[in-house]
């Protein structure tokens, strides 16, 4: 498809705060039509969720506070991508990190923008069999309640809002897809994680 009478081009920028996570932008933008107009976003590095499925059929998930809606979240693993790191390694990392399991097996999903609108954050998603049970390695500011969920309570849990946030919700609806066998997964044998 041509988008050209769509797109919209740079013309400036300035960077309104670098952070040591998340950095704000303010752009000058040329118009289709050729006016000008700003745009305002946040530069993220990019992250990748975990779907971990349990060999009885229940998935792990996470539950942690999260400031800036002041709430206790419901959430698969996930984490930031660090500098240059591999999004698969990064995903081993985290749901190691995060719940202790170790996978044999690992499927890339696809890929998920969270907020077009005002960020560049690009979430890989992956999926995670054949996991072995180990202790959580959290970092030092970090609190994580591991946990588990059937596909049916996490459904009910996205339907009553207990689940709300959207990577979890993206990856309930694939979820749901890969289990009715309309979605098929590309599993590949697990490589060992960057360092680890």
């Amino acid at each position: 498809m041509d988008d050209a009478h769509l797109k919209e081009e740079g013309t400036a920028s300035e960077q309104l705060f670098k952070g040591n996570f998340l950095h704000a932008k303010r752009d000058t933008v040329r118009l289709p039509d050729g006016k000008s107009a700003t745009r305002e976003y946040i530069v993220h590095p990019g992250a990748v969720v975990v779907v971990p499925l349990l060999d009885d059929g229940r998935v792990a998930m996470v539950r942690q506070y999260r400031y800036p809606i002041h709430r206790v979240m419901t959430e698969f693993p996930a984490g930031k991508l660090d500098p240059g790191e591999d999004p698969l390694f990064c995903g081993q990392r985290e749901l190691e990190e995060e719940t202790g399991y170790t996978a044999r097996e690992w499927a890339h999903a696809g890929a998920m923008h969270l907020a077009v609108a005002y960020s560049t954050e690009i979430i890989h998603i992956y999926f995670a069999r054949g996991l072995t049970v180990g202790s959580q390695r959290l970092d030092h500011e970090e609190f994580v309640e591991a946990t588990t969920a059937t596909p049916a309570q996490l459904l009910d849990w996205c339907r009553d809002g207990t689940v709300s946030d959207a990577k979890t919700l993206t990856c309930a609806l694939w979820l749901q897809n890969v289990l009715s066998g309309a979605w098929v997964l590309d599993w590949q044998s697990a490589a060992s994680p960057a360092g680890g």
